[in-house]
């Protein structure tokens, strides 16, 4: 006969002191902060629907994922909440505008000091012209890409706006020829 010995007594909801050795440091909670888990199939459909067209009524938009309204609704609002969807947008045709020149600018400074670089920044964001901004590496430190209706209007925007901000060493414009793609829907 075999005979079972008692089970000990313990439990895994038992306290455990804080000082045995595991070092942790604690994290203030971050106010308004919703963690994202890993976007799921769903999410990644109702993004890429919303970013083709993102007035779809939620009736719509519920049915091309697969749900009912309260759900899909749910879903969109936390990406809302998270950050995820930062906004809805018109995309308007620039041609359509009479904006038909496309030139991209690298600007190199005379210094590369922090106060020098945020002045930059505070000046061209500014400027309607200039729809993207990008602090870069190499041998330039900033590319722009400005739009104008021709090419006086360029030079009117380099002469009374560009040439004359303090601190830039030199300037080179390229231009568009033509638009090769143009999307502002990000790969989900």
């Amino acid at each position: 006969m075999i005979r079972l010995r008692k089970a000990p007594n313990f439990s895994i909801f038992r306290a455990v002191p804080g000082d045995i050795g595991i070092f942790y440091q604690r994290i203030a909670p971050m106010t308004g902060f919703i963690p994202m888990p890993e976007l799921d199939a769903i999410d990644r459909k109702i993004l890429s629907h919303l970013q083709a067209d993102s007035r779809l009524t939620m009736q719509e938009l519920a049915d091309k994922v697969g749900l009912s309204v309260s759900p899909c609704h749910r879903r969109v609002k936390l990406l809302e909440e998270r950050g995820v969807i930062s906004r809805y947008v018109a995309t308007v045709d620039q041609k359509a505008l009479g904006l038909h020149v496309s030139v991209f600018i690298s600007i190199k400074l005379a210094r590369q000091k922090e106060e020098d670089l945020n002045r930059f920044a505070r000046a061209i964001s500014k400027w309607d012209e200039v729809l993207e901004c990008y602090l870069m590496t190499g041998n330039r430190d900033y590319l722009l890409r400005v739009v104008a209706a021709d090419l006086a209007s360029y030079e009117t925007f380099l002469k009374t706006k560009l040439t004359r901000l303090d601190g830039i060493a030199s300037i080179e414009s390229s231009f568009a020829l033509s638009q090769v793609k143009y999307s502002i829907a990000l790969p989900v």
